[in-house]
């Protein structure tokens, strides 16, 4: 089934989950697990994604997150890349960290918000990794941590959170965490991760009673909401298509990217395209692939092109890097 295009309009909020490769465990200990995070905050700040919610297990993750001017993608394809790099030269191994792309579902906000925060932030709870509401406050790698103050995170965005509990901090956060308890009642809650339809009206018996009296809902699997805000969702993202066809195509952006690449390196682009050797040109090539493939989209081949380099070069540099596209 070919893959689903990515609704990524910037500002928009999301619920991203990454996996390991196979199940396989994306961290080991906390060198890992510090590592992961601090990546999480740098890349947050650079691209002005804001962070709400966040959950590190052993083999995946959960963000709840807000994109920044560049997207969702860029995000990701930074944090995730970088990491990978990290990983495998920690190591000393290659191919990939990460599970095919990592999947994101666009949140309707008012009704869902508050949900995924205590859904995302009960996941060590849930997996076992504390035993009560009270050890996950202590908990290092999960957000819930931060929001009671038990640790700090400049790039987590602790205040919007806490100010949908009340305006004063320590009510709030007394809110928040009876809030919390009591979404750890609530079990796995499979309809804000599940399918389609399903997950939007809130499981399999709502569906069946639409269908019992006729009534139809809209849905898409990349979103979680309400039939009128999929509609709304799809309809953006439709005219920002039609806006970006007559711009600038992806492999102009590329050649530009690479012509800025080489400048601000001081290598001309007949050097690197011609074969150089040289360690910045090598460096440059693997900057430039994993964004022309990973952030533009481009091709294997295309990538190749621009690159003066071989399809299966892009590729090894894509492994290498952990990154599966």
């Amino acid at each position: 089934m070919p893959r689903g295009a990515r609704l990524d309009t910037p500002g928009t909020l999301h619920h991203v989950m990454v996996r390991g490769i196979e199940g396989k465990n994306i961290v080991t200990d906390d060198e890992d697990r510090g590592f992961f995070v601090s990546r999480i905050g740098t890349v947050s700040v650079a691209t002005g994604t804001k962070i709400y919610a966040w959950a590190l297990m052993s083999n995946h993750a959960h963000i709840l997150l807000r994109s920044g001017a560049s997207g969702l993608s860029t995000f990701m394809s930074k944090l995730l890349t970088g990491y990978a790099f990290f990983y495998n030269r920690r190591y000393q191994r290659h191919g990939y960290v990460f599970q095919n792309r990592y999947k994101s579902i666009v949140c309707e906000e008012e009704t869902y918000f508050l949900r995924l925060v205590s859904y995302i932030h009960l996941n060590p709870l849930r997996a076992g990794l504390v035993r009560s509401v009270e050890e996950l406050e202590r908990y290092r790698w999960s957000g819930h941590a931060a929001v009671m103050k038990r640790i700090r995170y400049e790039w987590q965005d602790r205040d919007y959170l806490l100010g949908h509990f009340g305006t004063r901090e320590a009510s709030a956060m007394k809110s928040y965490q009876d809030f919390v308890a009591s979404a750890s009642m609530l079990g796995r809650q499979p309809e804000l991760t599940g399918g389609g339809l399903i997950r939007s009206i809130g499981g399999w018996s709502e569906v069946k009673s639409l269908r019992k009296r006729g009534l139809k809902q809209f849905s898409d699997e990349r979103i979680l909401g309400g039939s009128e805000f999929v509609r709304e969702i799809l309809d953006e993202v439709q005219g920002k298509v039609k806006e970006r066809l007559p711009a600038v195509s992806i492999e102009a952006e590329a050649l530009k990217r690479l012509q800025k690449a080489c400048e601000e390196a001081g290598v001309k682009v007949s050097e690197l395209q011609g074969g150089s050797r040289i360690r910045i040109c090598s460096e440059l090539r693997k900057r430039l692939a994993l964004e022309y493939v990973g952030d533009l989209g481009m091709s294997f081949a295309g990538s190749a092109r621009l690159l003066g380099i071989s399809a299966a070069a892009v590729n090894k540099i894509l492994l290498s890097a952990g990154l599966k596209v």
